[in-house]
């Protein structure tokens, strides 16, 4: 399983904003491309410091680097533009892969 992990910082001021339009657009519309089998959504809750920004990390697993290689070249560009255009620097995102280990 590869995991495709998503680390998000966002203003504190679009925190109920971003949360809502990921619950209920962002993620189905990634899920919808169909290279995942799965996904989790978390919020960092150590090492916060005031004014630097709220911390989320997003999951989606995959079951092999070739698929998620896919998405990534098919699906990713515009789907991060979207976030980009609604959002902006408001909410920067960088991203990791990880493989599980059994």
């Amino acid at each position: 399983m590869i995991v495709y992990n998503v680390t998000v910082t966002i203003e504190e001021n679009i925190e109920d904003q971003w949360v809502k339009w990921m619950k209920e657009e962002h993620i189905p519309e990634v899920m919808a491309t169909g290279y995942f089998k799965e996904n989790k959504m978390f919020r960092l809750i150590s090492h916060l410091k005031e004014g630097e920004g709220l911390t989320y990390v997003v999951q989606y697993f995959a079951e092999s680097k070739g698929i998620l290689n896919q998405y990534i070249t098919k699906a990713a560009p515009v789907l991060q533009q979207k976030a980009a255009d609604k959002f902006g620097e408001k909410a920067l995102a960088f991203r990791s892969l990880m493989e599980q280990i059994d």
